[in-house]
């Protein structure tokens, strides 16, 4: 064992990282113009004033599908021992669902098509997570989190660029998505070659009880850490425009958005630098707790401003931290999951902190914001993610 801890790491190359950073980009593209954009916009034309109703009916059927999907595909990658198969296949169905979308005639169509098309998508999505457990080491997970960044970035950027004007119909939008992800995912299934790391894939031998308290106690700390701060970030992603409106009536969609594409561009090399300094000083939960404080700090800013100078920068405060510390989580969860043998499983069960907040939210909101406003709100969400800080803070190292 002695000589195990004193030999040097092995390395990830950096090409692999680069590429897999691009194909999970990608998965961002798949869905975020279309589930923001796209999808809005043809519920719209096939029921006009019914188009909120038929929208939380494709939320909720494609959130399920998709938790689902995500945990089934993940197990299955884990009992073949291979992740490229299943990836290659979800891309292929999810974009040829994609694409196919415009056959949908009616809201019940819609719907089912919504439900095949996350089925396919997170068939790609699951095994691609699991994926860089497999191959990237624990010296690396805080240079990949930097990396991961740039899906959010890019998912935002392909929602502007398949939606500008006289580009393309609304049909021919779908297709450019599906093109813009196959070129993204791709590369790395084709050309990223990664070098073997063997010992990711193994089983370590049964610890002593106190041990594994301590590891289960660690995954259940960065599962609900995510959640918490993933409800504020959804409230926040859902209802900014309008709290913006009810701190300046004149604040428009385009002030916003450009609001938004600033934490984008900003979070990109902020996730960077903090998950390189990670890396080189083996502290990667600090970052994660700074993430979560610093947007609880945000969120009570904006609880309690007079004016939009003081919203924009207690937003900011919070979109930049958060964007980081989610970047930065999903690469250090790798380090904290019990079992190599069923990291796509146990990933699929971590990514019910994605699509659960948006199942809470809409609650949460409606109960708190006709009685305190947005103040209240905000303030719940403060407390939430105070809540994530101190379950990061006081979780024990584990190596």
């Amino acid at each position: 064992m002695q000589e195990t801890d004193a030999r040097p790491e092995q390395r990830q190359s950096l090409r692999f990282l680069w590429l897999y950073a691009l194909a999970a980009a990608g998965g961002a593209v798949s869905y975020v113009p279309f589930l923001t954009l796209l999808l809005p916009v043809r519920a719209e034309s096939m029921t006009g004033a019914s188009t909120i109703d038929l929208l939380a009916y494709c939320a909720f059927a494609g959130a399920s599908a998709a938790s689902l999907a995500n945990i089934g595909f993940g197990w299955a990658s884990d009992r073949t021992g291979t992740r490229k198969p299943w990836i290659l296949g979800g891309l292929v169905w999810s974009c040829a669902l994609l694409v196919s979308l415009p056959v949908a005639k009616d809201p019940l169509q819609l719907v089912g098509l919504i439900v095949l098309w996350q089925i396919g998508l997170n068939m790609m999505l699951g095994p691609l997570a699991a994926w860089a457990g497999d191959v990237v080491p624990d010296g690396q997970k805080g240079m990949l989190g930097g990396l991961l960044a740039f899906a959010p970035a890019l998912g935002a950027a392909s929602g502007a660029l398949v939606t500008v004007p006289d580009l393309a119909g609304p049909d021919a939008r779908l297709t450019i998505v599906a093109c813009l992800v196959a070129l993204m995912v791709l590369p790395v299934l084709l050309f990223g070659k990664p070098r073997p790391m063997p010992h990711l894939a193994e089983d370590v031998p049964e610890k002593a009880p106190e041990v594994r308290i301590a590891a289960r106690g660690a995954v259940a700390r960065m599962w609900l850490a995510r959640l918490l701060v993933q409800i504020a970030e959804a409230a926040l992603f859902a209802y900014l425009l309008i709290w913006f409106l009810s701190v300046d009536p004149a604040f428009t969609d385009n002030d916003t958005a450009r609001i938004f594409a600033l934490v984008l561009a900003l979070s990109v090399p902020l996730a960077m630098l903090a998950g390189r300094w990670s890396d080189l000083k083996d502290r990667p939960i600090l970052p994660l707790v700074l993430g979560a404080a610093l947007g609880a700090a945000g969120l009570l800013v904006m609880a309690s401003v007079e004016g939009i100078e003081e919203a924009i920068a207690g937003y900011l405060v919070f979109g930049l931290s958060t964007s980081v510390f989610l970047a930065l989580h999903s690469s250090q969860t790798l380090r904290v999951l019990p079992k190599p043998s069923t990291r796509g499983r146990d990933l699929g069960i971590f990514n019910l902190t994605n699509t659960v907040p948006s199942l809470i939210m809409p609650w949460l909101t409606l109960a708190l914001v006709p009685v305190f406003g947005f103040s209240g709100l905000f303030i719940v969400l403060a407390v939430l993610t105070v809540l994530a800080t101190l379950l990061l803070a006081t979780m024990p190292r584990l190596n």
